[in-house]
């Protein structure tokens, strides 16, 4: 019996982390500054490498929201998320792919970056979050696309009609 509840624990732990993950997702999709900042303890580190953010977790949500807010579009992706627990304590592996579009000169352009989150977790206060986050860039790319329609239902903000069916509240 207590090895099931161990094993529960550990799933539940892990779950617990892996929504968080597609929190931060979602938190700079939707522009949700709130949101991301309950992804990161308020004395997390990160590092999104030298041309990128390098300071608290916490700024980290506002440079990355303050960026994305003069984008047209913009979806991140978490995929193959290895999590290593060690009681209070873990570290994960995600793979991340952002596509973004943005207006230039006239014309709509398409970036892609797909990236990894190498992130060391702590649990305070039955809370999981990111202590250290450090970003690494694959490879990314840039390109003119021609959209085939617009999409003017996605919003990114409380708008959105994820909030009304997840029942979101401030």
């Amino acid at each position: 019996m207590n090895e099931l509840l161990a094993d529960l624990a550990d799933l539940a732990d892990r779950q617990a982390i892996a929504d968080q993950i597609h929190r931060y997702c979602r938190s700079v999709d939707r522009l949700d500054v709130a949101l991301g900042y309950t992804v990161f303890h308020e004395d997390a580190e990160a590092d999104y490498g030298q041309q990128g953010y390098r300071g608290s977790g916490r700024g980290a949500i506002d440079w990355i929201c303050a960026a994305h807010a003069d984008l047209l579009h913009h979806m991140h992706q978490a995929g193959n998320v290895l999590i290593q627990l060690d009681g209070d304590r873990a570290g994960s592996e995600t793979y991340v792919t952002a596509t973004l579009r943005m207006a230039r000169a006239g014309k709509v352009m398409q970036i892609e970056t797909h990236a990894r989150y190498c992130d060391r977790w702590s649990k305070r206060g039955g809370h999981w979050a990111i202590d250290r986050r450090e970003a690494v860039i694959e490879f990314d790319a840039i390109r003119e696309v021609t959209p085939m329609k617009s999409h003017a239902h996605a919003r990114r903000d409380r708008g959105d009609p994820s909030y009304a069916a997840l029942e979101i509240r401030p």
